[in-house]
């Protein structure tokens, strides 16, 4: 039997190191890592999805993206032959933001976002993964937000925040937190629910992906 090929892609200044404990059976699966690259100047994001699309060399293969991946991969399904799509701690349509989103593009307030500070590791983990964060575990988080060009991190708040995609696919699969703090649950219909799920439960939850992912991918 051939094995499917599963390209995952990490959330907005994360590196593909996010995903080393996740583990799919490599006997039906063979895994590849996708990596943010330095967007052009004003690069829409359906340009860049495109660009991104280069890098899936198999027809036939499941994507899987991650918070801002996840919205990356639903941008590049035009551009490739993909069997599933797959989406984690991520939204649908700009209709599943939490209105600190709406907020924000109504009022521009994202363009004051101070991005060159997050040259400082501790503002960009308390931005990307909620001011919970703990600091006994930025070392943790050091590792895996490699991404802090502030042209790349300007233009991912910019893209995020004004997603037009106002219409969900339904062939989208959906797995979210139901303690989601960046996409509260409230907010989203269709998903598959983890329960104690957070932003980060690619991290902490690796054992429930682990078991359920397979399962989930090779599902009719």
């Amino acid at each position: 039997m051939s094995k499917i090929h599963v390209y995952f892609m990490p959330g907005m200044a994360a590196s593909s190191t996010i995903f080393e404990r996740i583990q799919l059976p490599e006997d039906q699966f063979e895994t590849h890592l996708l990596e943010w690259f330095i967007p052009e100047k004003n690069q829409s994001l359906t340009s860049y999805a495109k660009k991104m699309a280069e890098n899936i060399h198999h027809e036939n293969c499941i994507l899987i993206g991650v918070s801002f991946g996840g919205i990356l991969v639903q941008e590049m399904k035009p551009f490739v032959k993909a069997k599933k799509i797959v989406i984690i701690s991520s939204v649908k349509s700009n209709v599943e933001f939490p209105k600190r989103f709406k907020i924000a593009k109504t009022t521009k307030a994202y363009k004051l976002m101070p991005t060159k500070l997050f040259e400082n590791i501790e503002l960009l983990t308390k931005f990307s993964f909620g001011s919970s964060i703990v600091k006994q575990r930025l070392a943790l988080y050091e590792k895996f937000l490699a991404v802090r060009d502030k042209r790349y991190l300007d233009w991912a708040i910019e893209q995020i925040i004004n997603w037009e995609r106002t219409e969900i696919d339904n062939e989208i699969i959906h797995i979210h937190g139901d303690a989601d703090e960046v996409f509260p649950p409230k907010y989203i219909n269709d998903f598959i629910p983890v329960k104690g799920g957070t932003h980060i439960m690619i991290l902490s939850k690796y054992k429930w992906l682990n078991e359920n992912l397979p399962k989930i991918l090779l599902g009719d």
